[in-house]
């Protein structure tokens, strides 16, 4: 069974912040430019990106201890789960809500895969970075986010009552908290996650292995103490089409040599086919014949996986097809970087600024597939899927020392 905890969150203070959370939020990580960050910290001088990305990681543990020294940071008297909601636009315009709920999860017990299953394979130098902030704050900045069989939206007083805490973000998301403390809804709520057998991590596989890691090095350790380091900070929403949405991560190409024939070397891969410049149009044109899409100065063009592609690729997906091709170049010892970019008229702008050589479009996973490859065992490659809308970081957070 899936141990699913209340806590103590660690919030920003009314007092402090206002009624809205606007002004502190902040997106996780990994979406976060330097740009961004250097917005966000002159938007307020208390905003969570200066402990999300912070200057330096002992700055970072320093700046939490003063916030919650001075009255900027409470943490709750009584552990409780949070019901979280987040109001959006899909990527079609329509209305979409995903509802779930943030609690302490248990991390498996070391050496077995326990009650959570991974989709997606991690970087190295992610994995490092959020260690070290973990290491130096012991704090759960940003939750990540987990997959169940349980109805965890039926247990969010959506309806019933204002929320503790709200916020609307860069995005025009809003995000919404409400704590839950009565006894009788913690107790259904852990017996919910537990009954419904495995979660699967959706988003944030660096930070559960970090996790991990983090448990690892700490337990038995008198000086440290393992307080509250066997346990993850976790959203957790049905698994279901309604609850969950997800977009593809991109991918940019740079570094090829000059005068590269990229075109012709995607044609062993690919049954390659102009189409009109990239713009609104773009994801269903690939969608309609079923392919990815290669953005250059140049020109566009429809990729459809040719059979022998088809077989070579681990998974029934673009990212797995294009690393095929992919690989392919790296075996033929040809000079490339591929970096990875949500949204598709970001890699259009990232080409026509000449920051990258060529894009290439992804279609989504399903979240039957993600399901289906979770359960399998297996992973996907690194940055598949972007699960939308992001959480945001201030929401609330769990302090390792307090459970």
């Amino acid at each position: 069974m899936a141990g699913f905890h209340p806590f103590r969150g660690v919030r920003y203070a009314g007092d402090a912040t206002g009624p809205s959370l606007d002004p502190v939020i902040c997106p996780p990580y990994d979406v976060i430019s330097s740009d961004d960050r250097a917005a966000l910290v002159a938007r307020d001088d208390h905003n969570a990106v200066r402990l999300e990305v912070p200057d330096s990681y002992g700055g970072a543990a320093a700046l939490l201890r003063e916030w919650l020294d001075t009255g900027v940071l409470a943490a709750d008297g009584e552990p409780s789960f949070y019901a979280y909601r987040m109001q959006f636009a899909d990527e079609d315009g329509q209305a979409r809500s995903t509802t779930g709920v943030l609690g302490a999860l248990d991390l498996p017990e070391p050496g077995t895969a326990g009650e959570v299953l991974p989709h997606e394979h991690t970087t190295p130098k992610d994995r490092a970075d959020r260690l070290d902030l973990l290491r130096a704050t012991r704090t759960n900045l940003s939750p990540v986010w987990m997959l169940t069989a349980a109805p965890l939206s039926r247990f969010a007083p959506v309806e019933a009552r204002a929320p503790d805490a709200s916020a609307v973000d860069r995005d025009g998301v809003v995000h919404e908290l409400w704590r839950l403390d009565d006894p009788a809804t913690v107790a259904a709520i852990r017996d919910a996650v537990a009954a419904a057998g495995p979660v699967l991590v959706a988003d944030g596989h660096h930070r559960f292995e970090v996790a991990n890691a983090y448990r690892a090095e700490v337990e038995g350790d008198a000086a440290t103490g393992a307080t509250g380091a066997g346990r993850l900070l976790t959203f957790l929403v049905e698994l279901a089409d309604d609850q969950v949405a997800v977009r593809a991560i991109h991918r940019l190409l740079s570094g090829l040599p000059e005068g590269f024939d990229l075109v012709g070397a995607l044609s062993e891969h690919f049954d390659v086919t102009p189409t009109t410049p990239p713009d609104g149009t773009i994801l269903t044109r690939m969608d309609e014949v079923g392919a990815l899409a290669l953005l250059t100065r140049d020109g566009t063009w429809l990729l459809r996986p040719t059979a022998s592609t088809l077989a070579a690729a681990g998974h029934d997906l673009d990212s797995s097809r294009l690393d095929v091709a992919v690989d392919a170049l790296r075996a033929a010892g040809v000079a490339h970087e591929l970096t990875f970019q949500h949204g598709w008229d970001l890699v259009a702008a990232a080409v026509d600024k000449g920051q990258a050589q060529a894009g290439v479009l992804l279609r989504p996973a399903t979240v039957a597939q993600i399901a289906d490859v979770g359960r399998g065992g297996k992973r996907m490659p690194p940055k598949t899927t972007f699960f939308h809308p992001k959480l945001a970081t201030g929401m609330v957070f769990r302090s390792l020392d307090l459970g």
